[in-house]
């Protein structure tokens, strides 16, 4: 018997629910904040520019796709689709991978490489501005604080690796 079916769930006290409704107003906020700014200054969607970041920060700056699908929380066709777009633009290459021939590896070129060093500053710019500096020193630890231990239970295996691994 599945008792998450079968349990009668406890509602959200009003503490919780304003907290609750806050989450989710900044959660629909961001996104749209971040993408506008990053069309508008350097014509990528924030996943594109997650995508070009992810590269960028690899070694070589080359991923097979199924990792790259992984840290970007991607289903496989959806980043395929872009990557494509992005391969279109020459933001990015992909390859066979030369020590799996059944996987495919994406590769930031020399153009990708400068885009994303271009779109990065406005892209902090408008992080910074939104949502870092509003916040205290002390806010931002708790931000941090809260962040990773919803990343534990909704992330337990840590495949976004947004946390730095246990015991580091």
């Amino acid at each position: 018997m599945d008792t998450h079916e079968t349990a009668p769930v406890q509602g959200l006290n009003p503490a919780q629910l304003h907290a609750w409704m806050r989450f989710v107003a900044v959660v629909e906020l961001v996104p749209g904040l971040l993408d506008s700014q990053l069309q508008r200054d350097s014509a990528l969607s924030h996943f594109e520019y997650y995508v070009l970041a992810m590269l960028s920060e690899a070694p070589n700056r080359t991923l097979r796709m199924t990792g790259l699908s992984s840290m970007t929380n991607s289903s496989l066709p959806r980043l395929s689709h872009v990557v494509k777009r992005l391969e279109e633009r020459g933001l990015v290459k992909r390859s066979p991978c030369p020590t799996d021939r059944r996987a495919t590896n994406a590769a930031l070129t020399e153009e990708g490489w400068a885009v994303v060093q271009e779109a990065a500053p406005g892209h902090v710019r408008t992080v910074r501005e939104n949502v870092i500096d509003p916040l205290t020193d002390e806010q931002v630890a708790q931000l941090d604080a809260i962040s990773n231990q919803l990343l534990m239970k909704l992330d337990p295996t840590n495949r976004l690796n947004p946390r730095a691994p246990e015991g580091a």
